[in-house]
């Protein structure tokens, strides 16, 4: 089995730090600002680990026995949502919203399939990555959607927002302020990062480079973003394949002063959602045995 080590970086020393290894595949760290735990994703559950005690215990999500990497704290971290493989299908994928102490998960997004990212702390929207067929052809694009209440939502009570309409986009998470959504998207050719009005206006490309980046996330302070860079000769564009040396890359919000963080093996799984300490200065990442 291959091993999955659960790494802190400190982006000012550059230091690395093992906090956990599982004898398991493990997935995107999601670092809760009230209680300081790792939430992850593991053979089809999600899991909290706990760095003051060296714990890790399964949380109850109900029905979602078949969550995926993309997952997301809501911005009072009183629950989780997460994104389901109905019936074990990544394209029957929907989003629930479960306590984050476990329970009943409620249905936020009956279309599918939906992949979330992003949880608004303005607006109390989700941000995620869907496939829909518009006129005879499938696109995938960047929507928002109120969180939902209590129970259920039907598909005649779903109002989904398209915010993007060329390319491949994937990725989208609020900025801390609410005011913008970055993403990654193929629509200038390689995957690259951009952000855009939380509306949907003013997209800008943020890197524009040799490679394929995805999944930009911004610090809780909103001053820095971190994303993953795949080699272009690995993979297509819009893949995020597992097992490939990867790169952690760091810039500023306006995009400058880029730097390279670390090199690992890894990919899927490394750094799918937001992983920042509320300090700004740390972030939780997965790395694997190579192969």
């Amino acid at each position: 089995m291959q091993k999955s080590y659960l790494n802190v970086i400190d982006i000012e020393t550059g230091e690395v730090s093992v906090l956990h290894t599982y004898e398991k595949i493990i997935e995107a760290p999601n670092w809760n600002q009230e209680n300081g735990c790792l939430y992850f994703n593991s053979e089809g559950h999600i899991y909290r680990y706990d760095p003051s005690t060296d714990r890790t215990e399964l949380i109850e999500t109900g029905i979602c026995d078949a969550c995926n990497n993309d997952h997301v704290l809501s911005p009072d971290a009183t629950k989780i949502a997460v994104s389901h493989n109905t019936n074990g299908d990544w394209l029957q994928c929907q989003i629930y919203v479960c306590p984050i102490e476990g329970g009943t998960a409620v249905l936020a997004t009956p279309a599918k399939p939906s992949f979330l990212h992003g949880w608004s702390s303005t607006t109390n929207e989700l941000c995620y990555c869907a496939f829909r067929t518009i006129e005879g052809i499938q696109h995938v694009d960047v929507y928002t959607t109120k969180a939902p209440e209590e129970t259920d939502r039907t598909l005649e009570e779903f109002i989904e927002n398209r915010l993007t309409s060329e390319g491949f986009n994937d990725g989208p998470e609020f900025s801390p302020d609410g005011k913008h959504i970055w993403y990654n998207s193929t629509v200038t050719g390689l995957m690259q990062i951009w952000r855009m009005n939380a509306d949907g206006t003013g997209k800008v490309q943020m890197t524009d480079n040799d490679k394929d980046n995805w999944f930009a996330h911004v610090s809780p302070d909103g001053t820095k973003v971190v994303y993953l860079a795949f080699n272009k000769e690995d993979q297509l564009p819009e893949q995020h394949l597992p097992n490939l040396h990867v790169e952690l890359w760091l810039m500023d919000y306006d995009g400058s002063n880029k730097r390279k963080l670390v090199s690992l093996f890894g990919g899927q799984g490394t750094i799918n959602v937001n992983s920042w300490n509320k300090d700004s200065k740390r972030l939780a990442f997965v790395s694997y045995d190579e192969l």
